[in-house]
């Protein structure tokens, strides 16, 4: 049987974070024999024990972490892995190849414009998306040697986060918007926009180190009956089911498994055209797209969304056909799967 070691040394929280869970359980449920090392965090080491699987914890530190890089080779050495992944750089400037387990074939995953040169350790690389893949080859990388795959979202129906538990009236149009509280993500831009936006709530779920900045901001706009910085959150499908809209407002955005999210939960969905959301969205088809750091162009949005049933029910059905077609946790374990097995021939 396949067996595949899982390295992952993210953040505290973050959307890669998130996923990595969300895979690496999903092909647990489908019976790969797997070993999953992470950077110490309670919380998702209890959400993996939740799937099933008892992670091996290291510190995977930073440049004078002289322990984790033997550690994860012992780890090696005892599991004997045909396939290591190692999710971003941290995790893969420790990984090292035991005499005793040497013939593993080393993964590389991309979740966003990484530098190859941090990679050269690595066999082969994925990206989660086709533009990903062009930006390895660009720098260098084996045509032959980068690959795509896709990230998946969950079609689980769930109840809706209560509205009235965070003040928000049953009746309000309520965007959402979901992600670490960082310069990138454009929060600032959204909460002008929101304030543009008659009656519009804005729920934002998400910690990072800008959140004293964006509450400031939605206090000396006067927003606070509108807007509301809930903190990281995992509910995020009751928070979709509970929301009208989905918004993705990011500076910088190389995929942004918002979308995909929203799209699972029936949730019309903005974006700013960011690179991952130009690759996905066709404008006035399966979402709405607008320019980058324009609050103005973004309230027309929201308002439109609003204003028009009709064009939301077109968004949400034509997104799920896309959807459905590849972004399913079925689809994509089916791939991840394949692009294993024809790694070792």
């Amino acid at each position: 049987m396949m067996r595949v070691l899982q390295a992952m040394a993210g953040a505290q929280f973050g959307g890669a974070e998130t996923y990595f869970v969300d895979l690496v359980s999903a092909l647990h449920r489908a019976g790969l024999d797997q070993k999953v090392v992470i950077r110490g965090n309670r919380a998702r080491a209890q959400a993996l024990r939740r799937a099933g699987i008892e992670p091996a914890q290291i510190r995977f530190g930073g440049i004078i972490d002289c322990l984790s890089g033997p550690r994860l080779r012992r780890i090696i050495a005892a599991y004997k892995p045909d396939i290591v992944q190692s999710w971003m750089h941290r995790a893969t400037r420790f990984v090292s190849r035991p005499p005793e387990a040497a013939d593993f074939v080393h993964v590389g995953w991309f979740g966003g414009y990484y530098r190859v040169d941090d990679y050269r350790s690595c066999d082969h690389l994925v990206g989660v998306t086709a533009d990903i893949r062009c930006h390895q080859v660009r720098q260098g990388w084996p045509q032959d040697r980068a690959h795509y795959i896709p990230t998946f979202a969950h079609t689980k129906t769930v109840p809706p986060v209560p509205r009235e538990s965070l003040g928000t009236p049953k009746d309000a149009p309520l965007f959402l918007a979901l992600g670490r509280l960082h310069s990138s993500k454009a929060f600032d831009v959204l909460i002008r926009a929101t304030a543009q936006v008659p009656g519009a709530h804005l729920w934002i779920a998400g910690d990072g180190p800008l959140r004293r900045p964006l509450a400031r901001l939605v206090a000396g706009l006067g927003l606070a009956a509108r807007v509301k910085l809930l903190g990281w959150r995992e509910d995020r499908e009751a928070l979709l089911a509970a929301a009208d809209y989905c918004v993705l407002p990011s500076r910088f955005e190389p995929f942004g498994t918002v979308m995909i999210e929203a799209w699972a939960q029936n949730v019309p969905l903005i974006a700013a055209a960011a690179a991952g959301p130009r690759g996905l969205i066709k404008d006035g088809r399966n979402g709405l797209l607008v320019a980058i750091d324009d609050a103005e162009a973004l309230a027309r949005a929201m308002g439109r969304l609003a204003r028009d049933p009709g064009l939301c029910a077109r968004l949400v059905a034509e997104a799920r056909t896309g959807f459905d077609a590849a972004y399913t946790e079925a689809a994509v374990v089916s791939r991840v799967l394949d692009f294993y097995r024809g790694l070792l021939g």
